[in-house]
């Protein structure tokens, strides 16, 4: 059995124009707040692709819109394995996108309940 690496690699980041776009003009998404989750289900060679947003029309200031980028990253690194196993034993490739949509800045550990609670919704709606 493999050793799990909760790492967050450059080829599980979703960059890109094309890819961007694409998710955001064909992907579904949903409301888990303070996160909104758009996904798209592709042909990819990496199980799963994410991206995470945090906009500067809510958070004016670089520090804070680095913050909570940094705990979206932080909280999907430790809780993506439920989410990757599921695509790779479905054989399914997602592009997965979490955009910041509270106004006020949260402690890490509500954005880690929050982001684990969005995946597992996540995994419910391809089911």
């Amino acid at each position: 059995m493999e050793e799990r690496r909760y790492t967050f690699p450059k080829e599980e980041h979703l960059y890109g124009q094309t890819s961007v776009d694409t998710l955001f003009r064909k992907g579904k998404s949903f409301l888990a707040f303070p996160v909104k989750v758009t996904f798209l289900v592709t042909t990819d060679e990496v199980p799963v692709r994410c991206m995470v947003v945090a906009p500067k029309k809510k958070f004016k200031h670089a520090v804070d819109r680095n913050r909570v980028k940094r705990q979206l990253r932080e909280a999907y690194r430790k809780n993506k394995w439920g989410l990757a196993d599921w695509a790779e034993a479905h054989q399914q490739q997602l592009h997965l996108s979490m955009v910041y949509v509270a106004d006020r800045l949260m402690p890490s550990s509500v954005v880690e309940r929050k982001i684990k609670a969005a995946l597992e919704k996540l995994q419910e709606k391809l089911e």
